[in-house]
This record gives C-alpha cells, structure tokens and sequence, in this order.
C-alpha cells in the first residue's frame, strides 16, 4: 500500500493542473463569471451533499447493526457516497463531474462493487465475511487441479464428507 502513495502528490499537481486547464477553457466558452459561478454552485452543492450522504451512511450503518446484518455494504455504499460529495465540495469542474457521476446510481453501484474487492482482497476471508456476509461460491467436480495447500482461513467445501476444490466467484 506504500507504494501507491508515493504517486499521490504527482496525482495531485495533474489534478490540479488539469482543473485550471479545465476551467481557463471552460471560461472562454461561457466568460470568466459564469464559470466561477457554476465552481461555485458545484462546490455548494457538494457541501449539502456531503453532510446528507454522511447521515444516510451512519442511519444505514447503524440500521445493519441493529438488524444484525453484516454492515459492509452499507459501509461501502456510503464511503463512496462521500467521497462523491467531498469531490463536488472540492473547488473544480473536473472534480465536480467525477462527484456527481459517483452520485449516478449505476456508477455507484459500480464503485461500490470495487471498493468491496478491494476491501476483501485486504481482509482475511473470515474479516470479508463478518462485514459482507457469506459469499456464493462456485464448485466444479473433476479431477481437481494442482495448487498450493488451502490455508486455515480459507473455506472448505465439502461434499458428502470428502473435499472438494471451488473458488470464489464476485457477482
């Protein structure tokens, strides 16, 4: 994970050039006034989005929690609801496109789905389980195929009292 960070502040300084770039063209096409007013709406409107996703998130955390279920997706859902509206808060045109797309329902669902992956793919299986609730899982009969020996938390199928090999298949 520390590698990924060493390309934060030069993903930054693109970001930022790319939103003066964005904004200088978009201020040539429409003047310089109306685009500083349409990053100032998309910011405003970031900001009231950004405390309703941080209450929908917490109403439906605790919601799961109370119910019993597992609270990941919840979690999930909101996560990427706020990082919609913290981008449309974020002074800029191209940030605010990027935000409002995060709040498009399919888009969404998309991230979501991404970031459970990558939440699981972090997590012990048993972790991934108690915050996303049991996985499908996909058996095939046949010879099965040589791999590495199963560690402790990974699941085992069985069938009629003997292993068999499957894998785990995302939705």
């Amino acid at each position: 994970m520390r590698r990924g960070l060493r390309f934060v502040p030069l993903a930054l300084l693109v970001t930022v050039v790319l939103e003066l770039a964005v904004f200088v063209l978009v201020g040539r096409a429409v003047g310089f006034g109306a685009a500083l007013l349409l990053v100032f709406a998309v910011s405003l409107l970031g900001l009231v989005l950004l405390r309703r996703e941080g209450m929908r998130a917490w109403r439906g955390f605790r919601a799961a929690a109370q119910a019993g279920q597992p609270p990941g997706r919840q979690v999930t859902d909101g996560l990427v609801g706020l990082l919609g509206a913290l981008l449309l808060a974020v002074p800029g045109l191209v940030t605010g496109v990027v935000g409002l797309l995060l709040m498009v329902p399919p888009v969404r669902a998309l991230a979501r789905a991404a970031a459970q992956r990558a939440a699981e793919r972090r997590v012990s299986s048993m972790v991934a389980g108690d915050l996303f609730g049991p996985r499908r899982v996909r058996v095939r009969r046949g010879a099965p195929q040589t791999a590495p020996p199963p560690q402790a938390e990974e699941p085992v199928v069985v069938d009629g009292g003997r292993a068999i090999e499957g894998e785990i298949v995302d939705r």
